[in-house]
């Protein structure tokens, strides 16, 4: 069974949709799932009600684990995590940066920890290398003097974004398999033991949408609960942790900076392009959908941040973010640090189902992995033979996906060496070559993308202002093409500014205090968009 795919640039036009095979959550671990199967020669639809990476897979560290910060916790994890590390290093080095990793205790940690640390190590298989002190110091300076103990990992940082795109994109090339952003799951029309089809919205069109399937997957990360009920499944157990992290202005270090003690919070700082991630706190959350940092958080990550890098106290932030974490645990402990960091698959035989599983819990580096098992469960229901193959096909270089990967933009466009090619996006250096490219062909593309879509499948608006300057330029180039044409284009930039605003708000002092200034002066007193009716 394979559908043709629908006329590029849209969404499909009828209020009934088949495939063999529905999944629902487009984080990473939908988008592997996708590829997975299309590599099998099976035909799938994925859905989200938001976009890609809107959930965990897009609010993360972006650290490809060793494994090593599991080594004491969860040994299962850390083997998996060693495993997949490997293999995503070989197959997908668009989306990677090999910056290696440094374990490191300062005066006051537990010196017992430290010592067993590399014997834990060697029983997962994962490489570890004492340092002394003067060379960690050497490779990092800003390690603070009070160093007592460094080993260095293979620890790695990944894009997401562009891991999920590339995924989704192979999928479409493959088998024309369909990703459908902005299609809210309503319920599944259920008979017995078999689902007959999921019925969704359309929430740019606010039209209701059908889609019969062979196999149903719940691949909704911390909504996965709440999906498998929609279903009458009640086997999903799950806790919600939430965690904030602080992006910085500056690039802090060169690897992966972990603290040598039990995981706890602001005791990782993950480099990225020209930037660093510091985090993440854990606080127990009933609330998927109103998350956000607060002030009290953010103080928490830079205060035991900074007992491994110092500098981070006067460091300047530009934005801070709050995702919501699955765990597998159904006991009411408090320590949300102690649950599994590994994945489930849920067949849900037990509830009387066929044709729908959930897979849930794990890490953006088993990702891979958590596909692989989920689609040889789906395709063996579907009666197909054909093995994985995601272990050993390499992820192919998409044109419209390149664009989230930090600092690529510069290397394009002098490579291009046009001059009309006007940057739109100065902190990122994103020309208008790029956001043609993605708002004609990027996975996801709707007949009217709006900023935050186009922000996505780019590095625009992720710079030192935030978007307060490129978010104009963008929407404006837009409107000239003729791409945006009534006030729409203008709500779609208010609402970019609001999102941004609401990463900024925690951590808005010193210079950032100056932009943020900066930008309600251009946002509110030229453009006046706090006053922009909605129509």
């Amino acid at each position: 069974m394979n559908p043709p795919p629908p006329r590029k640039g849209t969404k499909p036009g009828k209020t009934i949709l088949e495939t063999e095979v529905l999944i629902i959550g487009g984080g990473v671990t939908g988008a592997g799932i996708m590829r997975d199967l299309a590599l099998r020669g099976v035909h799938s639809i994925l859905i989200d009600k938001r976009d890609l990476c809107a959930g965990a897979s897009g609010g993360n560290h972006g650290l490809l684990h060793s494994g090593a910060r599991y080594v004491a916790s969860d040994l299962h994890s850390a083997g998996e995590c060693r495993q997949e590390n490997q293999l995503l290093k070989r197959l997908a080095p668009q989306c990677i940066e090999q910056t290696g990793g440094l374990f490191v205790a300062v005066d006051g940690d537990d010196p017992q920890f430290a010592e067993q640390f590399p014997t834990l190590c060697r029983g997962a298989g994962i490489l570890c290398e004492e340092l002394t002190v003067s060379e960690a110091k050497r490779l990092e300076p800003h390690l603070s003097d009070k160093l007592i103990k460094a080993f260095r990992v293979p620890d790695a940082t990944v894009d997401p974004f562009r891991l999920a795109l590339e995924n989704v994109d192979h999928s479409r090339v493959i088998n024309g398999s369909i990703y459908c952003p902005h299609t809210e799951l309503l319920g599944f029309e259920r008979v017995g033991d078999v689902i007959h089809a999921a019925v969704c919205r359309d929430n740019r069109a606010n039209t209701q949408l059908t889609i019969r399937a062979g196999q149903y997957i719940n691949a909704g990360g911390a909504w996965a609960m709440n999906i498998a009920r929609l279903a009458a499944c009640n086997d999903v157990h799950l806790l919600y942790s939430k965690g904030t992290l602080l992006i910085s202005h500056d690039r802090m270090t060169h690897h992966v900076i972990n603290r040598l003690r039990h995981p706890g919070d602001g005791d990782i700082l993950v480099p990225g392009g020209t930037v660093s991630v510091l985090g993440t706190t854990s606080t127990r959350t009933d609330d998927l959908e109103n998350v956000r940092p607060t002030v009290a958080e953010i103080d928490l990550n830079i205060q035991e941040g900074s007992a491994m890098i110092p500098a981070l106290a006067g460091a300047r932030y530009i934005r801070a973010f709050s995702r919501v974490r699955p765990l597998l645990q159904s006991t009411g402990n408090t320590d949300d640090r102690g649950a599994a960091r590994g994945f489930v698959l849920l067949d849900h035989a037990t509830q009387g189902l066929t044709n729908f599983c959930t897979i849930t819990g794990g890490k953006l580096t088993t990702f891979r992995l958590m596909a692989e098992k989920t689609c040889d469960l789906v395709t063996a229901r579907l009666g197909k033979q054909e093995a994985c193959k995601t272990s050993t096909v390499p992820l192919p270089h998409g044109e419209a996906c390149r664009w989230t990967e930090p600092g690529a933009a510069p290397k394009y466009w002098f490579k291009a060496n046009n001059p009309d090619d006007m940057i739109l996006c100065e902190c990122e250096m994103v020309p208008q070559s790029a956001i043609d490219q993605i708002v004609q062909c990027a996975p996801g593309i709707e007949e009217e993308m709006t900023l935050e879509a186009i922000a996505l499948r780019s590095r625009a608006g992720k710079g030192p202002c935030q978007g307060s300057f490129c978010g104009i330029r963008i929407c404006s180039y837009l409107y000239d093409r003729g791409y945006y044409r009534d006030t729409t284009g203008l709500e779609h930039m208010r609402n970019f500014f609001n999102e941004r605003f609401k990463g900024q708000r925690t951590v808005i002092w010193g210079q950032q205090a100056a932009q943020m200034e900066l930008a309600e002066a251009l946002h509110c007193g030229l453009l006046g968009l706090d006053t922009l009716e909605n129509h």
